[in-house]
């Protein structure tokens, strides 16, 4: 069976995002070797500045997929968009995850 490819519009980097609680805002776009594939993700950081029950922060990353196309076109916005396959195995994003955590100091990995 293929793996499902979709579109991932590479977002604006550094661009501070207004919430509710605080913001937020995606700091670096990562494309890097795993499995003879290359792995797309994104470090972004959180600041919980603005909520009834005190201050905090986090920083995470989102991981779009296995990229297929790199940066093959644009949106109606004018920002790139690649190919990715999204990670859809269990075991596989364990093994992603893992791999994130220890390259980037972080606890936090959600998929896309």
């Amino acid at each position: 069976m293929r793996p499902m490819v979709q579109d991932f519009s590479h977002p604006e980097l550094n661009v501070r995002v207004t919430a509710i609680g605080g913001s937020y805002f995606l700091l670096k776009e990562v494309r890097l070797p795993f499995d003879d594939e290359d792995l797309l993700y994104l470090i972004g950081a959180a600041v919980f500045d603005t909520t009834c029950c005190g201050t905090g922060g986090c920083a995470y990353a989102l991981v779009p997929g296995f990229v297929r196309q790199w940066k093959y076109k644009t949106n109606a916005n004018g920002r790139p968009v690649s190919q990715v396959s999204p990670v859809a195995d269990d075991r596989l994003r364990e093994r992603v995850k893992a791999f994130i955590v220890e390259k980037e100091s972080i606890h936090q990995v959600d998929f896309v």
